[in-house]
């Protein structure tokens, strides 16, 4: 199983270097999950891109549903948000990053993301993570 963070379903569906190279990790039979933090997530970057005119809105749009389609189940965040804030205090990193943190860490899963910050929270925590150091 694998959980995707915003960062990395962009850059694969933007077709980056990174983001190619976190498509072949892929084996094609491994459920991709997201916390549903993450449609909120995407709209907010996405709308960087556009105000900073590096995409049209509708190349925004496009982008968005191929990241969004990267996921094969949602999941909802109500039951993670209180460990969130509380692992969010306890480690001194970002909420937002602790709702895909934890999300694999209760799965058993590997997280695909391309923030290093993110990552090395990984490391030293155990949490199974993909990203820039592996590609």
């Amino acid at each position: 199983m694998v959980v995707i963070d915003v960062n990395a379903a962009l850059s694969m569906a933007m077709g980056s270097e990174e983001g190619e190279a976190l498509s072949l990790l892929l084996n094609g039979e491994e459920e991709i999950i997201a916390p549903s933090l993450m449609n909120a997530e995407l709209a907010h970057a996405l709308a960087k891109y556009i105000r900073c005119e590096q995409l049209s809105a509708d190349q925004a749009t496009a982008y968005g549903r191929d990241a969004l389609g990267l996921v094969d189940r949602f999941v909802d965040d109500n039951a993670l948000w209180i460990e969130a804030m509380n692992e969010s205090v306890r480690l001194g990193h970002s909420s937002y990053d602790l709702f895909y943190f934890l999300l694999a860490r209760r799965e058993g899963a590997t997280l695909f993301t391309l923030d290093r910050k993110l990552q090395n929270l990984c490391m030293r925590n155990g949490v199974s993570c993909l990203g820039t150091q592996d590609l």
